[in-house]
């Protein structure tokens, strides 16, 4: 599994259109790509323009395939001149097992 997350800062002008692309290249990403485990968007409450996406991939033959789909392409040439920072973090998952209890219970919510 790959697990990552995207610290990106949105210049304030441009934060609702953002937010409008990456909401609909996030559902995308989920609906018609097998190895997208999760595309979880949030932002700071105090700062809203700071944005943090949660990336969860099968594995980096998934990510890579992630990167060549026409949703990403248009995400990423779209708001390019909307992001005044991005930070990728890889992360490493601690716990695994617990992972898919997760996503079981959110479906009985």
């Amino acid at each position: 599994m790959m697990v990552r997350i995207a610290e990106i800062e949105v210049e304030p002008d441009y934060l609702e259109e953002y937010i409008s692309i990456l909401k609909e290249e996030a559902e995308a990403s989920v609906r018609l790509e097998a190895g997208v485990i999760c595309i979880y968007p949030m932002f700071q409450k105090e700062n809203p323009n700071q944005i943090r996406l949660l990336e969860i991939y099968a594995d980096n033959t998934s990510y890579e395939s992630h990167l060549q789909t026409p949703h990403f392409k248009h995400y990423k040439e779209s708001t390019l001149p909307m992001v005044k920072s991005l930070q990728l973090v890889d992360m490493e998952s601690i716990d695994q097992k617990t992972m898919a209890n997760i996503f079981k219970k959110i479906n009985t919510q």
